[in-house]
């Protein structure tokens, strides 16, 4: 007998697409994947050598739940460094990964029936980790008109006493859309007077491009800094998906307390090994790796998002962050799923449909990949639209 927060849980859209695309590898099909969410760069080189150090060392004991001092010491003084955010160490937890950092804030904070903002289109975890967690998502939906970011009118709209948490992606996955200083302003007057509680997800904040400025939300005004918890890690930037390191920084002190209670009975500590790299992935001692990654990825945007644009059929708003492109399809297939499948068959080009990330007839393009085979990629989805459309 399954539990009853188990059995909400809906399996993601995008598995069927997944499956396809595995078993047309195995019948030896020319597959081209642009759904992978990590960068194509091997993790830095100084990151590397302090994991081996540490190995050498024999680092290889548990330590604090919420992370050894040392870690917790370089991610407040990132935080304040590179987001003008002072916190002290027991007002961060590092978890393995920020999904783990995500899991343990709604599971510390969301009640039965507590409701949970969230725009779309969204990162496809959101919603099911309000569900466990047995809140309520009230999902508030954007386009490509609006940039793909709410506006004060609609967060104001979507507010009611049930409600408990809005979440905010800057830069969004999957859209790239990064909230400027102005805008969440705008928000955060109207949050004043509220209990509602801020998860800032800033996991692509130095994925930024054509000179857009990033503002972290916490930094907007002392009572956003109260309200808010930045979740963060270094997936994204310094290409350690598989180091499963994520944090998450809050100004109350009992809300941290919590999460690492919870975090004390589930998995304890993350990595001894991951924590010690880590420290050099916070510091600075990988900056001139995250710049060249960052710049990769902004000539790829760039072309890539150009190319799409000539496509008759196909429009897609130039992202300012992270590294997707979140392409509109609805003028030749308003649904993503059948769109996504019959794409991969015919022409052998795997994305993610729009509908996992709550947006119909759009489908997510992960330019994390090497510019000839974004190229390669595009064309055949070009001749694919041109086919479809006939």
């Amino acid at each position: 007998m399954l539990s009853s927060r188990i059995q909400i849980l809906s399996e993601s859209l995008t598995m069927a697409i997944t499956a396809l695309a595995q078993q047309l590898k195995r019948e030896g099909k020319d597959i081209l994947g642009f759904s992978a969410g990590e960068p194509d760069f091997d993790t830095p080189q100084v990151i590397k050598d302090a994991a081996v150090e540490a190995i050498r060392n024999g680092f290889t004991k548990y330590t604090p739940v919420d992370g050894i001092p040392e870690l917790k010491e370089a991610i407040v003084a990132k935080l304040q460094r590179d987001n003008g955010l002072t916190y002290t160490t027991d007002q961060v937890i590092a978890s393995n990964g920020a999904k783990q950092s995500l899991f343990n804030l709604f599971q510390a904070t969301i009640n039965p029936g507590d409701e949970v903002i969230i725009p779309a289109p969204y990162w496809v975890t959101y919603p099911e980790l309000v569900k466990y967690s047995g809140g309520t998502p009230v999902i508030i939906d954007t386009d490509d008109e609006s940039g793909f970011k709410i506006t004060p009118k609609q967060l104001e709209g979507a507010i009611t006493k049930k409600s408990r948490m809005l979440i905010l992606t800057s830069p969004s996955n999957p859209t790239g859309a990064v909230y400027s200083k102005e805008e969440l302003e705008a928000l955060a007057e109207v949050l004043k007077d509220t209990n509602i509680l801020v998860a800032s997800d800033e996991m692509y904040e130095k994925l930024v491009y054509d000179g857009t400025t990033f503002t972290a939300a916490a930094s907007i005004s002392e009572d956003m800094f109260n309200r808010t918890v930045t979740i963060n890690g270094l997936s994204k930037s310094v290409a350690m998906t598989g180091w499963r390191f994520g944090y998450c920084a809050a100004a109350d002190r009992d809300l941290v307390k919590a999460m690492k209670k919870l975090q004390s009975q589930s998995t304890s500590n993350i990595c001894s090994i991951t924590q010690m790299a880590s420290i050099k992935g916070l510091d600075g001692s990988a900056d001139k790796d995250i710049e060249m990654m960052r710049r990769a990825f902004e000539s790829r945007c760039e072309e890539a998002a150009r190319l799409f644009n000539e496509i008759e059929g196909l429009s897609v708003i130039k992202p300012s962050g992270a590294f997707y492109l979140f392409v509109n399809h609805k003028a030749v297939e308003p649904d993503s799923m059948k769109f996504a499948r019959s794409m991969l068959e015919s022409v052998g080009v795997a994305v993610v449909p729009g509908a996992g990330f709550g947006s119909d007839g759009y489908f997510r393009f992960s330019f994390a990949t090497d510019i000839d085979t974004i190229r390669t990629g595009i064309e055949r989805i070009s001749d694919f639209v041109r086919s479809y459309r006939e």
